[in-house]
């Protein structure tokens, strides 16, 4: 996947600025652009995405099962996804993993921008692994991009379920292959990636001892109205995944500078089925994640997650802005834009955003502590 321009990308943000400006919902059309961590910063440090990757990385490969939820013949087909290891600053078997899942594109993309693992392995003597989503970059099922979303049936494993389930089995299989069953693993993760990582917290604790969630505007999805208050958003490039399990009712409201432009669930069921051949189920994630009053389920069943927003990012709306328990954490700084508190850091970066990184680490450090104070943690898996 190439990188958009630096001029496109600041044409793709202004408009959504000036969008969201005018509190405004942009319609979902095809192709809609998504806001990903490349995006903010190409604007701060459009000379990274040119920069050369580190001689340090190590990429591998892992035999992915297909389907992670049936046992069907074609469930055991097998593809090829791309994660990538640095052993730079790593401490051995025991010391902690900092673990990048990710998203809506290429891991060569994410390589490039985002620093927080590698700024901070040395402090913590931490593994770094950044995975690769399914369907993204090199890790495209049946042999090929085309032939991955040729049809429903081929494109359908594509969602955000598989794509976890990936994420734990590739973790598992680092932890037996370096010996490193004991080491704490905290994964990390922006926007759309970000709600993976909460996610996978919840649902793999004896995986992940903690999650930072960076720009993750779970509230949007984990809610019975599935409706974000004046924010625009599209969780992936393919809009496959808005036609499935992520349907995101978005429309124009008659009090903006735009035409009015309601949402037409039937029209919307009409295209996906015309386009891809499924028929999109709106309650889908709720049902599968959790939804109604998410912030309560999180204060009874959460722990040891840090959600982190820049409030000039638009899509704060939908994160988590307030602390729910002692671990469930809301890091947000007055400044701060989409995903800007994971991307490589600057001698040139603000000491409001050094701070937020700053208290991030620290949290982290106490997780990680009280992992390492509990002596049964050296029995877990």
């Amino acid at each position: 996947m190439k990188s958009p321009s630096f001029l496109l990308q600041c044409l793709q943000i202004f408009s959504i600025t000036i969008l969201l400006a005018v509190s405004s919902v942009a319609a979902i059309q095809r192709r809609t652009p998504r806001l990903s961590t490349i995006r903010g910063v190409t604007l701060k440090h459009p000379e990274i995405l040119s920069a050369p990757l580190s001689e340090d990385l190590q990429t591998f490969y892992y035999n992915q099962t297909l389907d992670h939820f049936n046992y069907k013949p074609q469930s055991y087909i097998k593809f090829k996804q791309r994660y990538v290891m640095n052993f730079k600053y790593w401490g051995g078997p025991n010391a902690p993993i900092l673990a990048y899942l990710g998203a809506e594109e290429s891991i060569d993309d994410d390589l490039r921008v985002v620093g927080f693992l590698n700024d901070n392995a040395r402090g913590f003597k931490a593994l770094q692994i950044y995975i690769e989503h399914r369907y993204y970059g090199q890790s495209i099922p049946f042999g090929s991009r085309e032939e991955a979303m040729r049809n429903a049936s081929t494109f359908g494993y594509f969602n955000s379920a598989q794509a976890i389930a990936d994420y734990a089995e590739i973790l598992l299989h680092i932890k037996k292959k370096l010996h490193a069953q004991q080491s704490p693993v905290i994964v990390i993760g922006a926007s759309y990636g970000g709600m993976l990582a909460a996610w996978f917290r919840l649902k793999y604790p004896h995986i992940a001892v903690g999650a930072l969630a960076s720009s993750a505007p779970i509230l949007y999805f984990l809610n019975i109205k599935l409706t974000p208050p004046g924010g625009y958003y599209s969780v992936v490039s393919n809009d496959f995944k808005t036609c499935s399990e992520m349907v995101m009712p978005f429309e124009i409201r008659n009090d903006t500078m735009f035409p009015s432009k309601p949402f037409d669930l039937k029209r919307f069921e009409d295209g996906c089925m015309s386009t891809y051949g499924v028929r999109p189920r709106p309650h889908w994630v709720t049902s599968y994640y959790g939804g109604n009053d998410i912030k309560l389920v999180l204060r009874r069943f959460g722990s040891n997650i840090i959600f982190s927003n820049g409030l000039k990012d638009p899509f704060s709306s939908g994160g988590v802005l307030e602390n729910l328990s002692e671990s469930l954490l809301a890091v947000s700084t007055k400044n701060g834009f989409h995903c800007l508190d994971i991307i490589i850091s600057s001698e040139s970066d603000p000491k409001w955003l050094v701070e937020q990184r700053s208290m991030e680490v620290k949290i982290i450090k106490r997780w990680l502590a009280k992992y390492y104070r509990d002596p049964k943690a050296l029995t877990k898996l």
